[in-house]
């Protein structure tokens, strides 16, 4: 164990850095439009008809992983205190509901709803649409409480639990690119939504639905023989596909993480969710390299080595020791974990490196492994601020 002084300047260091990844998107976020020719606009209503607009920054998007990034801000502000990084979630948010209709009307169905600024916001065709978003707005809505959100999550919820593509046990599914293939994805973007909207109603129904996914996904999905989770299941042919892919993984952890923060401590299934996740993280012990990190591709450590996924895990490790769902001798993944990120990943003024960026599945393995890599992604950002912050508490732990 570190002697208290060191363990306390480390701490300090370690909030430092934490504060200057989220630092650097409040300093880069833009909450506007601009058109082709460069002018900006900061409110929809401003942009004349017939003029191609895009969001300012993506920041500003209608996204899952706005919502991811919106959820870190306020798990960071609930930290420190610091209320600007709740402003910003409050702001995101506010930014959208002022602002969609206007595209809503010029919507000309010429091109995919997910193309279109705020197209996902109003159409909820997939739990991509709206789960991760909706599970971010009932955290603003603690602090803010709009009826347009409430609104929003009723009608989120509904479109879930009545609207969305399930096999006959209840798991949801996609209709694409292969009609019924589940995505690991769709954990995150449905459980985290569930166990909020079971404490926002107060209907336990919701707590068993999100029960129900993680036992189900891990029916089609775990792998046995190396501890992971494969990126898909096939149910017309009753396959998986190719890849473990690093991320998916690590949305697995985190819908787990959401929903043992919420489920009652008598719920009858709550047992199989902890030791559910003990297994996924034993697993994902196993694939760690020897500078702490994980690969895109967890089995394939000829793939490049990837931020997003191995914040997660850290998140993941780091979370469940904290909690007692993990034995404290696994403090070591995610202390190592998160030194690896400090040298490889976070640079001094705030930015990340090496976030895949959106991936959909593929059934030849050189998908995954020539999928680009970018500084900055959403898809990565919000994990590493949550990540820091459950490594900070867990030194916290081990130093009492």
């Amino acid at each position: 164990m570190l002697a208290q002084p060191k363990t306390g300047y480390a701490q300090d260091c370690d909030i430092d850095i934490v504060r200057r990844v989220a630092d650097y998107v409040l300093d880069t976020a833009a909450f506007g439009f601009i058109d082709k020719e460069g002018n900006i606009y900061s409110k929809a209503s401003d942009i004349p008809e017939g003029v191609e607009a895009a969001f300012q920054t993506t920041y500003g998007a209608w996204h899952y992983t706005n919502g991811v990034v919106n959820m870190a801000m306020l798990h960071l502000a609930a930290f420190t205190g610091d209320k600007r990084y709740a402003q910003y979630a409050k702001d995101h948010v506010a930014f959208g509901f002022a602002n969609y209709a206007v595209f809503q009307q010029r919507f000309k169905h010429d091109r995919p709803h997910h193309q279109f600024p705020f197209g996902q916001l109003w159409t909820m065709e997939e739990l991509d649409d709206f789960g991760a978003m909706s599970a971010s707005i009932l955290e603003v809505y603690k602090l803010q409480p709009e009826e347009a959100y409430r609104d929003y999550v009723m009608r989120g919820i509904k479109r879930l639990s009545e609207g969305q593509a399930r096999l006959a046990d209840g798991t949801l599914v996609r209709t694409f690119p292969v009609d019924k293939t589940l995505w690991a994805d769709d954990l995150y973007m449905s459980v985290p939504f569930l166990a909020r909207m079971a404490e926002f109603t107060g209907n336990p129904r919701y707590f068993d639905d999100a029960v129900n996914q993680v036992l189900n996904f891990d029916k089609y999905l775990w792998n046995p023989y190396n501890g992971l989770y494969y990126h898909c299941y096939y149910s017309p042919t009753g396959q998986n596909g190719v890849a473990h892919w690093g991320r998916s993984n690590g949305w697995i952890v985190l819908a787990q993480l959401h929903l043992l923060d919420r489920l009652p401590e008598d719920h009858p299934n709550r047992a199989a969710i902890i030791r559910n996740l003990q297994k996924e993280l034993i697993g994902l012990a196993r694939h760690q390299n020897q500078d702490g990190l994980w690969h895109q591709l967890l089995d394939k450590p000829d793939s490049y080595v990837e931020t997003s996924a191995t914040a997660m895990f850290v998140q993941g490790f780091a979370k469940a020791v904290n909690e007692g769902w993990l034995g404290k001798n696994y403090a070591s993944v995610a202390l190592k974990g998160w030194e690896g990120m400090k040298e490889h990943f976070i640079k001094p003024d705030g930015q990340v490196s090496d976030i895949c960026v959106g991936t959909g599945i593929k059934d030849d393995l050189q998908f995954y492994y020539t999928r680009p890599a970018r500084p900055n992604e959403k898809h990565g950002v919000g994990s590493v601020i949550d990540a820091g912050i459950e490594v900070i508490k867990l030194k916290r732990m081990l130093a009492d």
